[in-house]
């Protein structure tokens, strides 16, 4: 079985953009209105809307990668606004930051401080 997230957007090619070409996540599905993203096992699909969400900063998407250091630098060099330095989550047990993608959502980038499938 898999799963795809989807979420709207009003910018299709900005999404694209940030998260094919700046990202390097691959295009797996192009629908026209709706590209499908696989983010290693996992895939997430945006869909051109006409209304924005409401709040799209309500929407986290979490990479789990073991260099949280190397993606926050990558990040912060190409312009993509990031809420400070990597730091300790004591409560949740993780090291991550979180950044905005070109929709307002927030992208956060975090490794488990404990065993995690």
């Amino acid at each position: 079985m898999q799963a795809i997230t989807f979420l709207p957007t009003l910018d299709l090619a900005a999404t694209h953009a940030f998260y094919a070409d700046q990202l390097g996540f691959p295009l797996v599905l192009d629908q026209g209105t709706c590209r499908v993203y696989q983010v290693g096992t996992a895939f997430w699909g945006f869909c051109r809307a006409g209304v924005p969400m409401a709040d799209p900063r309500r929407v986290t998407l979490t990479l789990v990668d073991e260099d949280v250091d190397a993606w926050h630098a990558r990040l912060a060099a190409s312009g993509v606004p990031v809420d400070g330095e990597p730091r300790d989550n004591q409560q949740y047990r993780i090291y991550h930051f979180y950044a905005t993608d070109p929709n307002g959502y927030q992208l956060e980038v975090q490794r488990f401080l404990h065993p995690f499938p």
